[in-house]
């Protein structure tokens, strides 16, 4: 059967190869003294706090599970719109707010709202690849932008304007980034936009981690910059929610009924359990849980990096956010006798049973050199993990 040429384009979610290996091995060595630990898939390892569980139950018995509107329910639209004002002191009407399908269907909104045949946009290499893919899909052209640890592996306003060509329509941006947990000065984003905004470009911003920030110098949205900022929400990460499927978009206005037509067309809406759900987010008690576990998922990572770092496993730059480790293997992999990440990580899977991601699926600048680690397993797995290395190390 003949397939499109846009699907041809998108390459396989390496990620989720390397999953499938190590629950295949998982099987095996389950009943085992060394189970499969994995630190390989960014999915918290906290499910939904009790009032969200308890919001969605009601919502059954009640059955309230009728489509809502494309754009959400009305209530959960204002309440993601306090939480801007509480959280970070911004103004976000709800008017402006689209809830989705998760933090892909947002993507792929946004992406199928404003590129056109041909159209460019700049992205992080390294970077997380379905946002290239969702350019992809929409028929336009990512273009990988190599960074470093000296730029925190982002954009800087410098790259954006030395790689802006005549095709480019603007920037698809994260912060805090998968894979790296780093972010982006708020003042060079602000560089960032000017740039864009100058060519009449578009600011399009991934923020899914933004509320697992852990420095206040960063803890802060894009849309403090200005209304025209396209960001991409989630309530899988901060709020615990990975598999219920659901996110917002924050559009300018002139995009509300653009964006709330094509929801309408590819989704009708999302989820409405979890929409019901997702209002008890924002109740004081969830939130007292939320950050308890904010605070977790830090302690994870100022335990977890120096461990790397002294292993050989050097972070060059300290994750000011998320759930991540980007770690070069680069000299543990030649004490195995093996070169690059991907053999790396099979190695490490097979010999020591960690899954870990090799940096194969982020982009080309030496990301062969890079695997990542999710710290959003259990501090036990993590010391259990670091134990398994430091014997396979010698």
């Amino acid at each position: 059967m003949r397939v499109s040429g846009r699907a041809e384009k998108i390459e396989p979610f390496y990620v989720m190869e390397v999953a499938k290996a190590a629950s295949a091995l998982a099987r095996e060595v389950a009943h085992t003294d060394r189970p499969m630990i994995f630190l390989n898939i960014g999915e918290p390892d906290f499910t939904a706090p009790p009032l969200v569980q308890e919001a969605a139950a009601r919502t059954v018995r009640q059955g309230a599970t009728q489509y809502t509107q494309a754009m959400g329910l009305d209530a959960l639209r204002e309440r993601i719109s306090a939480w801007y004002r509480q959280r970070f002191g911004v103004d976000v009407p709800a008017r402006r707010i689209v809830v989705t399908a998760g933090a892909s269907a947002a993507l792929q909104l946004a992406c199928l709202a404003l590129i056109d045949v041909g159209d460019e946009i700049l992205l992080p290499d390294p970077s997380y690849p379905c946002n290239r893919h969702f350019v992809s899909a929409a028929d336009g052209t990512a273009v990988l932008v190599p960074t470093t640890a000296a730029e925190r592996f982002q954009l800087t306003a410098e790259k954006v304007e030395a790689h802006w060509t005549g095709k480019t329509r603007g920037v698809l941006l994260a912060s805090p980034s998968n894979p790296t947990g780093t972010s982006i000065a708020p003042d060079e984003l602000r560089r960032i936009h000017e740039v864009v905004t100058k060519r009449g470009g578009i600011t399009l911003i991934d923020e899914i981690y933004l509320g697992l920030s852990y420095d206040d110098a960063f803890a802060q949205t894009a849309l403090a910059i200005d209304d025209q900022v396209i960001s991409i929400n989630s309530f899988s990460k901060y709020f615990n929610m990975t598999g219920w499927r659901l996110g917002w978009l924050v559009v300018p206005d002139a995009l509300v009924p653009v964006i709330e037509r094509l929801a309408q067309n590819l989704f009708i809406c999302a989820s409405t359990v979890s929409q019901h759900a997702a209002l008890a987010c924002f109740e004081a008690d969830s939130i007292a849980e939320y950050e308890r576990r904010r605070a977790e998922f830090k302690a994870r990572r100022d335990w977890f990096i120096p461990q790397l770092n002294a292993l050989g496993l050097a972070v060059p730059v300290m994750p000011d956010g998320a759930f991540y480790a980007w770690a070069d293997c680069s000299a543990f992999a030649k004490k195995l006798g093996i070169d690059g990440s991907w053999d790396f990580a099979f190695e490490v899977m097979k010999r020591a049973h960690v899954a870990v991601t090799p940096g194969r699926d982020f982009g080309t600048a030496e990301t062969s050199r890079f695997v990542r680690f999710s710290t959003a397993s259990s501090m036990e797995h993590l010391q259990e993990a670091i134990a398994r290395l430091k014997a396979l190390a010698g």
